[in-house]
Formats: structure tokens, sequence, C-alpha cells
């Protein structure tokens, strides 16, 4: 079963050496992982899981003292064969409510960071809870902000808006016409559409 699984880091060829370490868990090692933010976690397509089971997907950074401290990242199941994952932002010395009290066979002291799938039940799997920091960001989630975020905005500012002989002239504030703001919002949706990135130059 352990040439069911598939790792990819960004610019390495795809890991599938995960050793089996129990009845129900794998593991492998990932090096030089201070340099990684995602990573990829897939099932192969040799084989399913078998029926009622998925994978629970946990991390490990290495640490020269002591065995392996685990982070659960999420999972992947028949109906969600891959998943990527935010590493970056876990670190050696976190917070111990952000990790789990998982074990991975006999928990010798690694080196390198670990990758560790365990099988188990999905019923046990829908109850579990990642650490929200390994999230990973996705290009639509930020388009689906950036639309809203600017929605609310323009929806926000129009219901202040008055026709020039409702407005009493105060020398201390000064006007803007609701067109400006709706041709920029025009403008920036354009390009929002165009060029998801646009903000980043």
């Amino acid at each position: 079963m352990s040439n069911l699984f598939g790792l990819i880091v960004s610019g390495r060829l795809v890991q599938t050496n995960f050793e089996q370490v129990g009845e129900t868990q794998f593991l492998t090692t990932v090096t030089e992982a201070d340099n990684i933010n995602h990573v990829v976690v897939f099932l192969t397509g040799s084989q399913p899981f078998p029926d009622g089971l998925g994978g629970s997907v946990y991390f490990s950074w290495p640490d020269p003292n002591k065995p392996p401290t685990w982070h659960l990242l999420g999972n992947i199941t028949n109906e969600k064969p891959s998943a990527i994952f935010k590493i970056s932002g876990l670190k050696k010395n976190m917070d111990n409510n952000t990790q789990s009290n998982f074990s991975f066979g006999q928990q010798t002291i690694s080196h390198l960071a670990q990758i560790g799938i365990s099988v188990e039940p999905m019923s046990q799997i829908a109850g579990q809870v990642a650490n929200p920091s390994t999230e990973a960001s996705t290009l639509n989630s930020y388009v689906e902000f950036s639309q809203a975020m600017c929605e609310n905005l323009y929806n926000y500012a129009s219901s202040f808006a008055q026709s020039p002989n409702q407005i009493t002239p105060n020398p201390s504030e000064q006007y803007l016409p609701l067109s400006t703001l709706s041709k920029w919002y025009e403008n920036f949706s354009r390009r929002l559409q165009q060029n998801p990135n646009f903000w980043k130059k």
C-alpha cells in the first residue's frame, strides 16, 4: 500500500517513497524543509483507499533533541485524492495547542522533516480539525476577497449618496462624485479579471 501515496515539492521530483511504519501508517522524509512553502500530497492512482477509509496527513519539523511532534495538515480521500498544504507557517517551536498528540511508529529522532499519512475510518477523519495555518491560499480566494471588498466599499459609500440640492455645504468636508467611485470599481474589476495579480506590480 506504500506506493499508494505521492508527494510534490515545487522544483523537485515527485516522491513516492513512503515507508510503511505501522499497519496503517506511512512516512516519507522531506529534505531542506526550511525552503519549502507548500507541499502537495496525493493518491498515485495505483489503487484507491479501501471503502470507508481515508488518509490523515501530518507534518513534523526535524528536532535533533526529541521525537517528532506532528501537526495535522488535513486529509486525502478517494473523493479528494490530492491536497495542497501550506507548511511555511509551521515552525519547530509552535505552541502545544497547534500540535497533535499523534505518533508514527517508533517515534525515533529525525534530522529531516517528515510527512506521515495515517489510514483511518472516514468517520474519524471527518471529526478532525487541521492546523489553521496549513490551509493553502488559492488565487480564487484572493479574487473572491477582492471582489467582495470592492462591492462592500461601493455599497457602503453609495448608501450616503445625495443629490447636489440635498447637500448642506460644509467648508471642512470634501465631496466625491459617486460616478468616480463607480468608474474606479469598474476599472478595478476589469483589471482583476484580466490579471488577478495586477495589484502586486
